[in-house]
Order: C-alpha cells, then structure tokens, then sequence
C-alpha cells in the first residue's frame, strides 16, 4: 500500500513519528509521500524524506498561506525541489474558497506560480480544492501542467469530469467511508482506474472505524477497502491499482 498524501511533518506527529511510521510499515504501508504547507514544513518534508527509507515528499505552499508569499519565493521553491531527489511533487498549492485564510487574489497568484513551476520542472501537482472548482479548473485549463492530482476529492463527478479528460489524477480519503458521503462515493463509482489513487491526509479525516482520533497512513487500508466496496473488486486488486497508478504518477521506480 503507498498513502500518497500524508502531513508527516505536521505537529500531531512531532512526538512520535517513529511510532507512526512503524504501525504503517507493520500495516503494511510500503512507501509514504510526505506534504507540505509551507516552505517551513518543506524543509521538514524534506528532511523527512531523507531520513526514512521509502518516504517521498511534495513541497508547496498552501492556499491557507498565500498570503505569506513575497518576492523571492519563487526561486526559494525551486531551490527546494532541487535540494532531494526525494521530492517527487508540488504541493500542496491550490483554492480554498470555504475558509478564505488567505486573499483570493493572493491564492490565486500563487497557485498559477506554483503550476507553472510544476510545469517547468516537470513535477505532478498536488491540488487542494474546496469551494472553489469553477475557477480551479480554469487556471488549469490556462496553464496546463503535465500531470496533476485533486487531492482529498469531494466534488461531483460532473465537476471534475473535465480534469479527468485531460489525464488528471482523483485523489480519495477516508471521507469514503462516512455514512454521509454519497456524493464521494458516486465520484468514486465512475473515476477510471487507471486515474485514481488513495491517500490518508493523515493526521486529518481519520477513516471509519477512526473516525474522531488521529489519523494515521496505517489506515490507508480503510480508504483503500471502502473504495474496493465502492467499485465491486477485491481489496488486494484495487490495491494493487493504487499502488500502481502511485507509482507512475509520482515516479516511485526512479
């Protein structure tokens, strides 16, 4: 199993990550892709990477953050991907129309910076999105980046159709699994194979039967069961899908 989305470096983990990613690896969780929401956590993201066996990692900033980017944070970003082969994504960047933390125009400045850098470089974006589809989609249509993954994915399938005709990756948590997320798992239902993927967001949305604790990538294996029941297969296929489609999209065989 690959959790391909996971805060290792947020400070629900600063006591015990050792612990954590040992539960994982006993889990049966193989490889980690650590993300950050800023550039402090990406030096940790990165540090992590660099430590731990089979643990990648995403450097971003955060739509929460936008609004603490300044001149010269472009370079700092590009400077930090080339740090670690380990870093293998961009992320995680995009709109957050719900909390509205940062300016919309300042979010949107730089979820297009950080697109454009992903393009340029040839890393797969990791993309947030919530309440905010509409005009995400439309900066990706304008920018156009080679590979990109909406991450934790509530949308209507009718929504994000046009991002999975373009090649676009669906990312899905343990949301799957709360009794009121038929809309997730409508979405989930009629995603290609070939273009989805699981994660934890760990340590947010604990899946089912965590609901309500720290989430951890151990439980991967609960989002990657339900999304089984979801499409009708057995687990150990469509976790062999996932850790493929992983795999490729974040050139895990490099």
């Amino acid at each position: 199993m690959i959790d391909t989305h996971c805060h290792l470096a947020d400070k629900a983990f600063a006591g015990d990550l050792a612990a954590v990613l040992g539960r994982a690896r006993t889990a049966g969780v193989g490889r980690f892709i650590c993300i950050a929401d800023s550039f402090a956590e990406a030096e940790q993201c990165i540090a992590i990477a660099d430590r731990e066996e089979n643990v990648f990692c995403a450097v971003g900033v955060h739509p929460h953050n936008a609004k603490e980017w300044v001149p010269g944070d472009e370079q700092r970003l590009r400077s930090l991907i080339l740090r670690s082969r380990n870093v293998r994504a961009v992320g995680e960047i995009g709109l957050d129309y719900h909390y509205d933390l940062s300016p919309r125009e300042d979010q949107k400045h730089v979820f297009e910076m950080q697109l454009r850098i992903a393009k340029d470089v040839g890393l797969p974006a990791v993309v947030h999105c919530r309440d905010s589809i509409t005009e995400l989609r439309a900066m990706i249509r304008e920018v156009q980046p080679e590979k990109l993954v909406l991450h934790c994915c509530t949308e209507r399938f009718e929504d994000v159709e046009p991002l999975l005709a373009k090649g676009y990756f669906l990312s899905f948590t343990g949301i799957a699994t709360y009794p009121d997320a038929d809309v997730v798992r409508d979405t989930i239902r009629r995603c290609p194979l070939e273009q989805l993927m699981v994660e934890t967001d760990a340590p947010y949305l604990a899946p089912v039967p965590y609901r309500g604790k720290r989430n951890e990538p151990a439980f991967v294996e609960e989002v990657i069961r339900r999304v089984a029941e979801v499409k009708g297969m057995p687990f150990a296929e469509m976790e062999q899908i996932t850790a493929r489609n992983a795999e490729r999209f974040f050139a895990l065989g490099a």
